[in-house]
């Protein structure tokens, strides 16, 4: 499988190449050349078939024979050794809780994923890598996490200074070895911004191997279609069409589960539930599309004003605007429905969601108002991860697991910058 920059002014590439370049070198994110829908077969008997042998169909063509079939195996049962339990809300609704990982969040998938990717690459270089990553929250820890100790790989994390949660905070800052916190005066975009600027630096580019951890990367965005699979694999026997509520905040998590729809899993529609931050909001209603600087809210990991990965996802859907508006809906809510909802949950079905979470809630309900459908929501991270949030709306001191509790009292060691000139002095040091 070769891949093509989405700004078409660059040579299609290798998987390998993409991967470690992390951006096409016109600057575009890389994108498979062809998407071959798997046997109906498939589909028939997938709930006789487990996780990793769905994940392994799933994602082969798009990798093999650049990492052989054993060592892709064995990439996915390393990647995939927790569970993606579907919880029932009501008739009509579930979640999909995507916190039973090691930082216990949606990401732990596609960083474990990539570090195992890049260390199959990286063995036999002599080079380093630098994976440099903005994080808007739970990026960081689960690329952290992911990448720690791998060989020949230094990761660098930019997170905004004062918008994460203190345990988001902790789990990027306290692990030490290879990963470095980049502290940033600023917000999440300007942190993207930094990285896209330093992948633009030739400067800096012609004395070291950058790659991106964050989303744009095909290795850490890929993986996300397994758990929409998953998810259907526990819910067939119901009968009734599904859609997906996805919190959105870059869109590479509901663009993975879009490449499983063009894989042929029967999804109906997906709803990309947005907080305050509503660009695509907006663009679904007007069909321009306007980035505007990001929003503060209490679901920070989808403060995201422009967000990278919907260039993806309109082509997927060949760059038609009706094509997509018949498959995607998009609803933005602030931080008081976000409460209400949290409340909401814990009151009539006791249920503890994370304020992302809540957010996909809402946009379940609204989808239902309209249509028929069961509509799967997405957790994307344990509740303890926004504590002072979550415990302020529903009134219970909520304990914290193991993966949590572990770190709290670790030291936080990070380096505080201010602009571009500072990332990249540190990079050259």
């Amino acid at each position: 499988m070769n891949y093509y920059s989405l700004n078409k002014k660059a040579p299609n590439t290798t998987f390998e190449d993409a991967v470690v370049r992390g951006l096409a070198p016109d600057k575009g994110l890389y994108f498979p050349e062809s998407i071959t829908p798997l046997a109906p077969s498939f589909f028939e008997t997938i709930e006789d078939k487990s996780n990793t042998e769905i994940a392994f169909e799933a994602i082969k063509q798009f990798i093999v024979p650049e990492i052989p079939e054993d060592v892709l195996k064995t990439i996915i049962e390393e990647t995939l050794n927790f569970d993606f339990p579907v919880i029932k809300i009501n008739e009509n609704i579930s979640t999909l809780e995507l916190f039973h990982g090691p930082t216990m969040a949606f990401k732990d998938v596609g960083a474990r994923f990539m570090a195992r990717c890049l260390g199959y690459f990286n063995k036999t270089n002599t080079k380093d890598v630098t994976v440099l990553v903005a994080t808007s929250g739970d990026t960081g820890g689960a690329v952290a996490n992911g990448f720690l100790g791998v060989k020949g790989v230094n990761v660098v994390i930019l997170y905004p200074s004062g918008k994460v949660s203190d345990i988001q905070e902790k789990q990027l800052t306290t692990l030490g070895k290879n990963i470095t916190a980049l502290e940033v005066d600023g917000v999440f975009d300007d942190c993207q911004d930094m990285v896209k600027q330093a992948f633009m630096d030739t400067e800096l580019t012609s004395k070291m191997q950058l790659t991106s951890a964050n989303s744009i990367n095909i290795a850490r965005w890929l993986p996300q279609l397994f758990y929409f699979m998953f998810t259907y694999k526990q819910l067939k026997s119901k009968g009734k069409e599904l859609a997906f509520s996805v919190p959105s905040g870059n869109f590479g998590n509901i663009c993975a589960g879009m490449v499983a729809q063009k894989l042929g899993l029967p999804i109906k529609h997906f709803i990309a539930a947005n907080n305050a931050n509503d660009t695509v909001v907006n663009y679904m209603i007007s069909e321009t599309y306007n980035p505007k600087p990001s929003v503060q809210t209490i679901s920070n990991a989808m403060d995201v004003g422009n967000p990278s990965n919907f260039i993806r996802i309109q082509e997927l859907h060949n760059n038609d605007f009706d094509t997509l508006k018949a498959n995607l809906s998009s609803y933005s809510y602030t931080d008081d429905d976000t409460k209400a909802a949290l409340l909401e949950l814990y009151n009539d079905f006791n249920y503890i969601a994370d304020p992302h979470g809540a957010v996909g809630y809402l946009g379940a309900k609204e989808y239902l108002k309209e249509h028929d459908a069961h509509v799967v929501f997405l957790e994307t991270a344990h509740p303890t991860k926004f504590l002072d949030v979550v415990e302020d709306v529903i009134r219970k001191s909520i304990e914290l697991p193991p993966q949590i509790a572990a770190i709290m009292d670790e030291e936080k060691v990070s380096i505080p910058i201010g602009n571009y000139d500072a990332l990249k002095s540190y990079l050259l040091h």
